[in-house]
């Protein structure tokens, strides 16, 4: 941070105003009353904070707004980032992690709410959502529906998926916001074991929810993100059109599962820190672990790999040992984890014009990354999506409104 606190804040407050100061970080507008006259410190990330929103209010241009969209269970804000990249505009924002908030409003200029629980907006969504959205995104937690998830709760003798009532029944509140606000399209992320969750029944009830009680047109397609960044990384992704507009995933374009290697994302060796070199206590541990499973026959160890790979996915355990992506460093040295500007990279949120900020701690970051959508796969989605939301989005002008009711009398008879 270049600039003297106490100045900066009087600075951002003078240009962008006390209560979207206040409302950006979280605060009350007496605690930043406090800031200016000396009387507490505003935290290193609370003012990288707010050197992000300065720097968007008085250099970033303008984007151009073709159509609206809501990003609920945001994270740090992956499906943003592409489908702003291809003229949306957020409306509405809710994510329940504080630090997860705070790298979100790190990168985003939040004019709009930023809720918390989703639970404390489902009984009132109008109050919150009052103008319909064009698109709904929601990447709803996976922990239930993933391999890993579910085997941590089997061994613990907790429910998952839909039985899981802390997140399994989360859809259903998507479902729900779909249901009262009727968007004409929307974006569902998910793990690619979701398919196969309770023997299919979870995919299932999902996609019975979306197409038949909601009547949506939906296309799920399971996409590996290894090429758009050097990552093998499997994702579900659910696209859904209130009505029929032609769309196939046969106009989505992949780089090609060779296109991006690891030495596309590594920081210099003279720019990594010692700290992210595994100690020779951890670095043995997990020679021993791995050699244990092996004798056993089990997969399970450490993914050593070199800047000619592709590195496993990611994941937000990732904090731990950095065990299923461990850099090579050549013979004499032990091999180190990813550094989080590399994760960042690695998933796609840095750019060769935006440097993504990352306000939080090493431990958050890996999580926040680890739970994160990779940019540049959503970017191409939501290329592909534009054309069939603007084409809705046209059929729903009141010019167009005689036809579309037309349309839902015939949806709600066929549903009855």
């Amino acid at each position: 941070m270049e600039h003297e606190p106490i100045w900066f804040v009087q600075k951002a407050v003078d240009t962008l105003g006390l209560d979207k100061v206040a409302d950006h970080l979280g605060k009350n507008q007496r605690t930043i009353r406090r800031w200016i006259a000396g009387e507490s410190k505003a935290s290193k990330s609370d003012l990288m904070v707010l050197e992000q929103l300065y720097l968007q209010f008085s250099k970033s241009p303008p984007r151009n707004n073709d159509f609206t969209f809501i990003d609920l269970f945001a994270g740090i804000g992956g499906l943003r980032m592409g489908f702003e990249d291809n003229g949306g505009h957020c409306t509405f924002t809710c994510e329940w992690d504080e630090y997860a908030q705070k790298t979100y409003r790190a990168n985003f200029d939040v004019e709009h709410e930023l809720a918390g629980d989703i639970n404390d907006i489902i009984g009132d969504i109008r109050k919150h959502i009052p103008e319909t959205p064009d698109v709904l995104l929601a990447g709803f937690p996976c922990q239930p529906f993933s391999i890993a998830g579910v085997s941590k709760k089997n061994a613990l003798g907790r429910p998952h998926g839909f039985a899981c009532k802390e997140q399994g029944n989360l859809f259903f509140h998507i479902a729900s916001i779909l249901e009262e606000l009727r968007p004409p399209a929307f974006l569902l992320e998910n793990v690619k074991n979701l398919e196969r969750h309770d023997k299919g029944k979870t995919f299932r009830v999902i996609m019975n929810t979306l197409k038949n009680e909601l009547g949506y047109k939906v296309y799920p397609l399971v996409i590996d993100a290894k090429g758009f960044v050097p990552q093998h990384r499997e994702r579900i992704f659910l696209v859904g059109f209130d009505g029929e507009t032609g769309f196939s995933w046969e106009n989505f374009r992949h780089p090609g599962p060779d296109a991006k290697k690891l030495k596309d994302i590594l920081l210099p060796a003279g720019e990594v820190e010692d700290k992210y070199t595994l100690t020779n206590n951890l670095w043995q541990y997990l020679q021993n672990y791995a050699a244990k499973h092996k004798a056993a026959g089990n997969g399970f160890g450490f993914g050593l790999v070199g800047k000619d790979d592709t590195a496993r996915t990611l994941s937000a355990r990732y904090y731990k040992d950095g065990s299923e992506i461990l850099i090579d460093q050549g013979k004499g040295k032990n091999p180190r984890r990813l550094t989080p500007r590399e994760c960042a990279r690695l998933m796609g949120f840095d750019s060769p014009d935006n440097e993504f900020v990352i306000p939080v701690s090493d431990t958050r970051a890996y999580k926040q990354f680890g739970n994160a959508v990779v940019v540049p796969v959503i970017r191409e989605i939501a290329r592909i999506m534009k054309t069939h939301i603007l084409e809705l989005k046209k059929r729903r002008d009141p010019a167009c409104t005689e036809q579309y009711s037309a349309q839902q009398e015939t949806r709600i008879t066929v549903n009855m």
